[in-house]
C-alpha cells in the first residue's frame, strides 16, 4: 500500500528532522569516541569561529585579571598610606612623645618611656598608660617588621630623647627614609636595620650624622661588597659596634629587654 503522505520536498533534510539529525550525530560521536575512533570534526569555518570566540574570552579574562591586580595594588598603597598618615591632632593635644608612642603601637610595635624598665606593647589596655606618660620622653621604639615608610617617619622625627630604634625587617623602609634619621644624631645610641630589603649602601652612607651611635645592626642587608661597606661604616662611626656585613653573616637582632 502506498503511503498517504505526499512526495518528500526537495529541500527536506536527507535524514529527517534537523533535531533528530543532530541527536543522531551526537550519539554517533559518543559511540565512536568510546571505541577509540576519531570523532567527526565540525566544518572548518565553524572551527575557526569557535577558536576566535575562545581567544576573545581568554583576552577578556586576562584583561579582567590585570584590572583586579591593579585594583588590589591601588588598595594596598592606599592602606599603607593611611597607616603611615601623620596625625597632628595627637601631637597638638598630647605632645610629640605620646603621638609617636600611639603611632608605634598602632603599627604593632613597642615603646619604652624614660625611667620605665618595661616595654608597652599593643596587647592589653595601653591607652591609659600612654595618657598617663604623655609628658614623659620616649627613649626606645621597637618597630620591627612594621609597615613604616618615609612618610610614617613624620610621626617620629619630633622625638628629642630617642636612644634606641629597632627598624629590623621593615619591608618599606628605604634609603630616603634613612636620610631622615639625622634628626636623632645627638641622642640615638642603638639602631637596628637588619634584613631591611630596600636599604642599600647609599642609605647606610647617610648614617654618619648619628655621632652618638654605639651599636648598629646591619645584618642581612644586601650590598655589593659587604666587607668594604663595613670598613667604611666603622670609619664613619668611630666607637660604634657594627653587627653584620660579613660574608655568610647570620647575626640577627636580639629581642629587646622586657
Amino acid at each position: 500500500m502506498r503511503s498517504s503522505k505526499g512526495p518528500r520536498p526537495r529541500d527536506a533534510p536527507p535524514y529527517g528532522d534537523s533535531h533528530v539529525t543532530r541527536a543522531k550525530m551526537a550519539a554517533l560521536r559518543a559511540v565512536l569516541a568510546g571505541r577509540g575512533a576519531p570523532t567527526p570534526l565540525p566544518p572548518p569555518g565553524q572551527s575557526r569561529g569557535a577558536a576566535e570566540g575562545l581567544l576573545q574570552r581568554l583576552g577578556r579574562w586576562f584583561y579582567e585579571v590585570d584590572e583586579v591586580a591593579a585594583w588590589g595594588e591601588r588598595l594596598r598603597r592606599h592602606r599603607l598610606r593611611d597607616r603611615n598618615a601623620y596625625c597632628s591632632f595627637l601631637r597638638d593635644n598630647y605632645g610629640a612623645d605620646a603621638a609617636a608612642a600611639i603611632f608605634t603601637l598602632s603599627c604593632g610595635g613597642g615603646v619604652r618611656f624614660e625611667g620605665q624598665e618595661h616595654w608597652i606593647r599593643p596587647e592589653g589596655h595601653w591607652h591609659p598608660k600612654i595618657l598617663h606618660l604623655c609628658r614623659v620622653p620616649v627613649v626606645a621604639l621597637d618597630l620591627r617588621g612594621s609597615p613604616l615608610t618615609y612618610e610614617g617617619l613624620d610621626n617620629l622625627v619630633a622625638l628629642t630623647r630617642l636612644q634606641q630604634l629597632d627598624l629590623s625587617g621593615c619591608p618599606h623602609l628605604d634609603d630616603w627614609a634613612l636620610g631622615r634619621l639625622h634628626v636623632f644624631g645627638a641622642t640615638l645610641q642603638d639602631l637596628a636595620l637588619a634584613r631591611c630589603p630596600r636599604v642599600t649602601e647609599r642609605g647606610l652612607a647617610t648614617l654618619h650624622h648619628l655621632r652618638e651611635l654605639r651599636r648598629l645592626d646591619v645584618a642581612g642587608i644586601r650590598v655589593p661588597s659587604p666587607g668594604l661597606v663595613r670598613i667604611l661604616l666603622e670609619e664613619a662611626l668611630p666607637g660604634c659596634q657594627i653587627l653584620g656585613m660579613d660574608l655568610g653573616d647570620t647575626v640577627g637582632t636580639p629581642e629587646p629587654a622586657t
